[in-house]
């Protein structure tokens, strides 16, 4: 098997199921609970939260656990909305996001909020002059992410909260970090609201969180007793999040080191692919190495992954939420329809060794070359 789907989901560290089996053994108890048990659970839970709110610098109180990037973003998003909308029903985001993220916006211009979509420039960048003049003074929240699912483009967090709080103070900056966290360096403080999930980074599926700046306010979605936190009710998945908290630290060990490996394994794949007429290498100055999307013109693409799924090769076509569809960041960099209809996204991971892209150059050549007489 050459598994080269890593931006969709990622094998469980084998670490991170160690620890989170000794915490379904060890700490049966429930953490909301008083007695001895519950005590030693909520202990446990508490030092989990203290892991993640230092490796980011952040305050144990703005931790929110959820169960994926899409309940945080709805979290952050719906609850911004219903906490502010007397202030505004106006929200922006960017044309590079989530499908998780115009269902929301979706929603939301069903009850009277205002959606704007601020444009991206050639290398898909967001564009910071548009960004301007869409903000206003009834705009509550810009949501952009940090790095796009498809293209892995990375945006520079920092310099577009400067520009929202400069032309807005009041407006709330979120960003779904879901694709950047344990790929590349980045600051929680360039933002007022983060999404993140634990099984991009070989934590457990079910699990994830939203940062929220402490001085930011929700409306909560979910009501309910037995929690610290009101934004999450309930009984805290305590193995969950132990695992969630290792796999975090781990991630963000040698991330340097990790890029540049990485780096070198997109190089290589991006240099056999060129020497096709009909490949077009979607990647821009601004990518991680982590995404590499390509549009296969003269074949569809699933009928491309199917092939390749027969070798024992797994890529996607786009994110795993919006499989089938046209690509929405490749047409919103390109503005090229047949291009955006014909995406194979390869994601790779330190994990990746250099044998397997081998392997895979040479069943992608053999599969390709297959499809195209058939084409013709």
């Amino acid at each position: 098997m050459i598994y080269l789907d890593y931006s969709a989901t990622t094998p469980i560290s084998l670490e991170v199921l160690d620890t989170m089996n000794r915490t379904y053994k060890e700490y049966i108890g429930n953490p909301n609970s008083i007695n001895a048990l519950g005590i030693k659970s909520n202990e446990l839970l508490h030092s989990a939260i203290k892991q993640i709110a230092d490796l980011f610098n952040i305050l144990e109180n703005e931790i929110t656990f959820t169960s994926s990037s899409t309940e945080s973003n709805n979290l952050a998003i719906i609850g911004t909305a219903l906490k502010y909308y007397k202030k505004g029903k106006h929200i922006i985001v960017s044309r590079l996001e989530h499908p998780s993220i115009y269902s929301i916006c979706d929603y939301l211009k069903t009850i009277g909020f205002e959606i704007d979509y601020v444009n991206n420039d050639k290398e898909g960048l967001i564009d910071f002059e548009h960004l301007r003049t869409l903000i206003r003074k009834d705009t509550i929240l810009v949501s952009i992410c940090a790095v796009n699912s498809e293209t892995g483009v990375r945006q520079p967090l920092k310099m577009i909260r400067q520009i929202i709080k400069k032309v807005n103070a009041f407006t709330i900056f979120h960003s779904d970090m879901t694709q950047a966290i344990g790929k590349t360096t980045i600051s929680l403080h360039d933002v007022d609201l983060a999404s993140i999930s634990s099984h991009k980074i070989y934590g457990p599926k079910g699990i994830a969180m939203l940062y929220k700046a402490s001085d930011i306010k929700l409306t909560p979605l979910i009501y309910g007793s037995g929690s610290s936190n009101e934004l999450k009710p309930g009984t805290p998945a305590l193995p969950l999040i132990v695992g969630f908290s290792k796999a975090l630290r781990l991630a963000n060990e040698d991330l340097e080191k990790k890029e540049k490996y990485i780096s070198l394994l997109n190089d290589r794949i991006c240099t056999r692919l060129k020497k096709y007429y009909n490949i077009k290498i979607n990647k821009t100055r601004y990518s991680i190495p982590h995404i590499l999307n390509i549009s296969v013109m003269d074949v569809m693409p699933e009928t491309l992954m199917h092939a390749l799924d027969k070798e024992g090769v797994y890529v996607s076509t786009n994110t795993a939420c919006s499989s089938g569809e046209i690509s929405k960041a490749i047409l919103a960099i390109y503005g090229d329809q047949k291009r955006a209809k014909h995406t194979i996204r390869i994601s790779l991971s330190s994990m990746t060794t250099t044998g397997e892209v081998t392997q895979f150059l040479e069943i992608f050549d053999k599969c390709y070359a297959s499809l195209k007489v058939l084409v013709k």
